[in-house]
């Protein structure tokens, strides 16, 4: 089985504002990306189970089919460059991602 590391154009994440994390997963090919929607391997409950956190802490979750993307922003634990922030910028936050097998 292919990894959306290896179907997906981009995968990123940044922050959105302070007290939030946005991740793209964005796809050249649209049958592609209808593929990726149709296996269900990005949805509120699997990043929830991926990033072992509550749903409650996934503002939005939106599937873009204009962009062949799909996106979604979680709310960080503390505020970005509290002490102890291990990632500022929020741009390191999409790694586990990249190995999710798509059947």
């Amino acid at each position: 089985m292919p990894k959306l590391s290896e179907l997906a154009k981009t995968v990123r994440s940044k922050n959105a504002g302070v007290d939030k994390i946005t991740f793209d997963v964005i796809f050249t090919d649209r049958a592609v990306y209808d593929r990726v929607k149709k296996a269900r391997v990005l949805t509120r409950e699997s990043i929830a189970k991926l990033y072992r956190i509550p749903t409650e802490r996934i503002s939005d979750f939106v599937e873009f089919d204009p962009a062949n993307a799909i996106k979604f922003t979680i709310y960080r634990v503390s505020p970005s460059g509290s002490p102890g922030d291990p990632d500022i910028f929020g741009s390191q936050q999409y790694a586990p991602l990249l190995e999710i097998e798509v059947p």
